[in-house]
């Protein structure tokens, strides 16, 4: 047989078993796509959850390294400049300073810690004040309405008083009319006489 004719036998069967390789690749993977999703599914919640499980404990690790190793590691730079500079500039305040020596830095902070302080507490006691005004302020439109009224029931109450009183004493006299009347009747009769 000729190398040619072997050479198209040997493409076509390397093309039919492509072929038969395809489709059973196709059917595999319709067999095995719903579980291939189910695993990417478990797997991105999977890595959510470390994520998750894990950004926590990152930001700690980061602060600690903030508060312990960083503050260190500048002092020591800052130290190992000191010593390298060939000319040291003069640091601190003059006026604090005698004989070139250096302000100790517990000093300069306990310094600026005082310094905040007191402008925090002015700054609490300026809006206590302003608190208080405005509370004041309430408090006397609180004692002004309820002045009001109590004037506007007291004029009430006398004008009720009054008209009672005037009422009372037309009823006492229609009262008094009544029951002399009444009476000047009953004497009549007991007494046998015509009345007036």
């Amino acid at each position: 047989m000729p190398i040619t004719a072997k050479r198209r036998k040997a493409r076509k069967e390397a093309e039919v078993t492509l072929a038969r390789l395809q489709d059973v690749a196709r059917e595999q993977a319709d067999r095995f796509g719903p579980y291939a999703d189910q695993a990417r599914d478990q797997a991105a919640l999977k890595v959510l959850q470390a994520r998750g499980w894990t950004a926590p404990r990152l930001e700690t690790a980061a602060l600690r390294v903030e508060d312990t190793v960083a503050p260190r590691v500048a002092g020591m730079l800052t130290t190992a400049a000191q010593r390298i500079d060939p000319k040291p500039a003069r640091r601190g305040l003059r006026m604090f300073r005698g004989g070139g020596r250096r302000i100790p830095r517990g000093v300069v902070i306990g310094g600026a810690a005082l310094v905040g302080g007191v402008v925090v507490f002015s700054l609490i006691r300026l809006r206590q004040a302003s608190q208080d005004a405005e509370w004041q302020e309430h408090l006397d439109q609180a004692r002004d309405q309820v002045r009001e009224t109590r004037e506007n029931l007291e004029e009430k109450a006398s004008d009720v008083a009054d008209s009672a009183a005037k009422k009372g004493k037309a009823n006492s006299a229609k009262v008094k009319e009544k029951v002399r009347a009444t009476t000047g009747e009953g004497r009549v009769q007991d007494n046998g006489r015509p009345g007036k």
